[in-house]
């Protein structure tokens, strides 16, 4: 399995808080990632003035409310929760399999724009392994979304590859590609610190819609008419595409598990990656869930590439 992350389970090894605001809302923003038990998978518990015992939702596909410029979580009964793509990527993106997110608000903290700083908070934590498997789901045949022009695309692969493009009009950005091997280390080092993005000539429509009260320099790249408006510029060269790899890898970890496969994307955004998973799930013969093998030995080595495909033993559950 090419270079991709261990055969057992993780969690964090500690309880860690950060403190934002919104990127939409505007209003201020506590959260919490704590250690879970194996198989609870990625979770939300939200605690605020509506909902005061707190209400859990599942970083679930099932679960998606929204996709206007941003993922949304909602549990049915009127509770949600927004922006969840970041941090979700940090999680996904270092590996951590079982994790509750607490927090106070209804949108995750903007933070930086980025999921750098969850990534930190990560490292601060630590990752503790358990003693359950890993489990993974395995892309069987090609799934194929085309919707105005944007086209998603999951196909088998023995490890975690995304191909993404994006092409706007502006030569600030223009066309751009990124293709990658995902693993902890790539995504920490070519991702994480690529920042959400939003054009200057937009503000004023998106504040009327009550959106984006949030945003500033200190949190988004801003596009203006002939040039980047923050004055540290750009973090990399084509940080835009990195941008919408980072929002996929966040997306995608709404499978519920990691992704044995290859993602292709071109000029999509959350609604894309929402639609390719649905088409997935839709077709039980698409995927399946797969254990990674139990060696005596792998508390402290990752797999070796090839070495647990080999060993995969189908489970549909």
């Amino acid at each position: 399995m090419k270079g991709f992350i261990g055969a057992r389970q993780t969690t964090l090894a500690n309880e860690i808080s950060l403190t934002g605001i919104g990127v939409h809302s505007g209003a201020p923003v506590s959260l919490t990632l704590c250690p879970a038990d194996s198989d609870t998978g990625l979770r939300f518990l939200i605690s605020n003035d509506d909902n005061a015992d707190g209400v859990e939702i599942a970083a679930d596909q099932q679960c998606v409310s929204g996709v206007t410029l941003c993922t949304v979580l909602g549990d049915g009964n009127g509770a949600s929760v927004a922006t969840v793509e970041h941090v979700l990527a940090a999680l996904r993106g270092l590996g951590v399999d079982n994790a509750l997110i607490e927090i106070d608000s209804g949108e995750v903290p903007i933070m930086d724009g980025s999921a750098a700083p969850f990534v930190e908070a990560i490292d601060e934590a630590g990752i503790a392994e358990l003693e359950a498997p890993r489990r993974f789901l395995k892309v069987l045949k090609p799934v194929c979304v085309e919707e105005n022009g944007a086209v998603g695309e999951l196909t088998p692969y023995n490890g975690f590859h995304l191909d993404i493009e994006i092409d706007f009009e502006t030569p600030l950005i223009g066309r751009q590609n990124l293709s990658i091997e995902l693993n902890p280390g790539a995504f920490r080092r070519d991702i994480s610190r690529a920042r959400t993005f939003g054009f200057m000539k937009d503000v004023e429509q998106l504040w009327a819609a009550g959106l984006a009260l949030g945003a500033s320099l200190d949190n988004t790249v801003a596009i203006g008419e002939d040039r980047v408006i923050n004055r540290e510029g750009l973090r990399y060269a084509d940080e835009f595409v990195r941008h919408k790899a980072l929002d996929a890898v966040g997306d995608l970890a709404l499978a519920g598990a990691p992704i044995l496969g290859a993602y292709r994307s071109r000029r999509g955004g959350h609604r894309l990656n929402a639609l390719v998973l649905k088409e997935l799930f839709a077709d039980p013969d698409a995927w399946t869930m797969v254990e990674a093998p139990r060696y005596r030995d792998v508390r402290h080595a990752e797999l070796t590439p090839g070495l647990a495909a080999a060993h995969f033993a189908a489970d549909r559950s």
